[in-house]
C-alpha cells in the first residue's frame, strides 16, 4: 500500500514539473540532494565544489525541456549529470593527484567502482529517510554511532546514559531499519550494502 501511494505522490510531482511548477522542483531538491552531494563529494573529493556541481545540476534540469515520465527519469538525469560534471571538473584540473586520475578513468570508463558509489549514495538517501522515523533517542544515537563516528562509552558520557542503554539503543534503531526496508523490497544489492553498512560498526 505505502509503495502504491509513493509511486502516486511520484506521478503526480512529475507532471506538476512538467508543466512547470517550482514547487515540483522543491521537491525532487528535497528528495535527492544530500545523496547527490554525497555521491559528488566521494567522485571529487571536495565539499564546496561537490555542491556547487549538485546545484548546476537542478538548474540544468528545471532549464531542460521537461520530457521526464517518471521519476526515476528525474533521478537518473541527475546521477547521469553529476557523473558528467564531476568528469568536467577532473578534466579542468592541470595537476591531478593519483586517486584523482584513477576516478577519472574510472567515470570515462563507467567502470564497477562507479557503480558502486551509486549504491552507497543510494543507501545513504534510504537511510536518511528510514533515521527519521526512528524514536529520538534511537535516532540521537544512531547517528552518533554512524555518522560521527563516536564509541559507545563517548556517547553514554555524552548522553548521560549507561553504555547498556546505548547499545540497546543502536541494536533496536538497527533492527528497526532492517525491519523496515525489508518490507519496502529493495533490490539484492542495495539490501547487501545497507546491511553492510549497517555491520560496519557492530563492535562500537
Amino acid at each position: 500500500m505505502k509503495n502504491r501511494i509513493k509511486d502516486q505522490d511520484e506521478y503526480y510531482w512529475v507532471q506538476c514539473f512538467k508543466q512547470g511548477d517550482p514547487d515540483a522542483l522543491a521537491y525532487f531538491f528535497d528528495l535527492h540532494y544530500k545523496a547527490l552531494c554525497y555521491f559528488a563529494e566521494r567522485l571529487i573529493g571536495d565539499e564546496a565544489e561537490a555542491e556547487d556541481i549538485v546545484a548546476d545540476c537542478f538548474l540544468k534540469l528545471w532549464k531542460g525541456d521537461r520530457q521526464i515520465e517518471t521519476a526515476q527519469n528525474v533521478k537518473a538525469f541527475l546521477y547521469i549529470s553529476c557523473r558528467n560534471a564531476c568528469m568536467d571538473y577532473f578534466r579542468k584540473l592541470k595537476v591531478k593527484t593519483a586517486a584523482q586520475e584513477y576516478t577519472y578513468r574510472q567515470l570515462e570508463h563507467g567502470e564497477e567502482g562507479i557503480f558502486y558509489e551509486v549504491v552507497k549514495t543510494d543507501v545513504m538517501e534510504i537511510l536518511a529517510a528510514e533515521i527519521e522515523s526512528l524514536p529520538e533517542k534511537h535516532k540521537e544515537v544512531f547517528k552518533l554511532i554512524y555518522f560521527d563516528q563516536k564509541k559507545t562509552d563517548e556517547i553514554a558520557k555524552e548522553l548521560g546514559l549507561s553504555v547498556k542503554t546505548v547499545r540497546n539503543y543502536k541494536a533496536l534503531a538497527v533492527e528497526m531499519i532492517k525491519n523496515s526496508i525489508v518490507k519496502k523490497g529493495l533490490t539484492d544489492a542495495l539490501y547487501v550494502a545497507l546491511v553492510l553498512f549497517l555491520e560496519g560498526r557492530k563492535n562500537f
